[in-house]
């Protein structure tokens, strides 16, 4: 991130205090793992809020942004309702475009000192749609700091869940296959992983993912630096 667009989202967060994922509803298990809620669940609708002030912030009108994404300027205003989640990729060239990145989307900045983290406290965005709800959850594991090297979340591939296209970005990335099965595709190779199978890649290299399970995915992935 340069220091113009850190000091854009700075602005914003100084203004706007706002929550993780506002109506979204999480459960745990009795072992402490979030389960993907339901298709009739509300949507974030703080992430569409967020987007459309740094927008403003960056004196876009929606078809601007809209040119710079590759979509229409009727679903980016669904985006910044909360009317409809963006996928991952769309949600990618947002934040590209808006000079931030996905963590900014997640809550104020939190204490750095912080050690645990809870089971169900951890912070939340639902992106996309599936057979079943929503498409993908990213569940945030480290608190924001800009001092961190490590950018890291939990992704809940709901069955059906997918990245909607490729994407990259700077950076280097890694991630090893908690529950279920997924998809992954770097430079149109694909790659079939399943539970205790890891990767790593060059975060400039296309890469997306899909579910074609019939069972949650969750995947540990890891993001340095933290442009992600």
């Amino acid at each position: 991130m340069d220091a113009g667009s850190t000091s854009s989202a700075d602005r914003f967060m100084k203004g706007v205090q706002i929550p993780a994922v506002s109506g979204m509803r999480e459960d745990t298990t009795d072992r402490g793992r979030l389960r993907m809620s339901g298709k009739d669940d509300p949507l974030p609708h703080n992430l569409g809020l967020k987007l459309r002030h740094m927008r403003m912030l960056h004196n876009l009108s929606l078809k601007q942004l809209a040119q710079k994404v590759g979509c229409s300027e009727s679903m980016l205003s669904k985006v910044e309702t909360g009317k409809v989640n963006p996928t991952l990729t769309m949600l990618r060239k947002l934040v590209d475009a808006l000079g931030i990145n996905i963590a900014f989307l997640f809550q104020a900045a939190e204490d750095a000192d912080t050690v645990v983290h809870r089971a169900g406290e951890r912070p939340l965005i639902g992106l996309g749609r599936s057979r079943s709800g929503v498409g993908i959850m990213l569940e945030r594991l480290p608190p924001i700091a800009r001092q961190h090297l490590l950018e890291a979340n939990i992704h809940i591939v709901n069955p059906g869940g997918s990245t909607d296209g490729a994407f990259s970005h700077v950076g280097e990335e890694m991630g090893f296959v908690l529950e279920g099965t997924i998809t992954l595709v770097v430079e149109r190779v694909e790659y079939r992983l399943g539970v205790g199978d890891s990767f790593a890649f060059r975060s400039e290299k296309a890469h997306e993912y899909r579910n074609d399970g019939a069972e949650v995915a969750r995947i540990l992935w890891v993001n340095t630096p933290p442009t992600f």
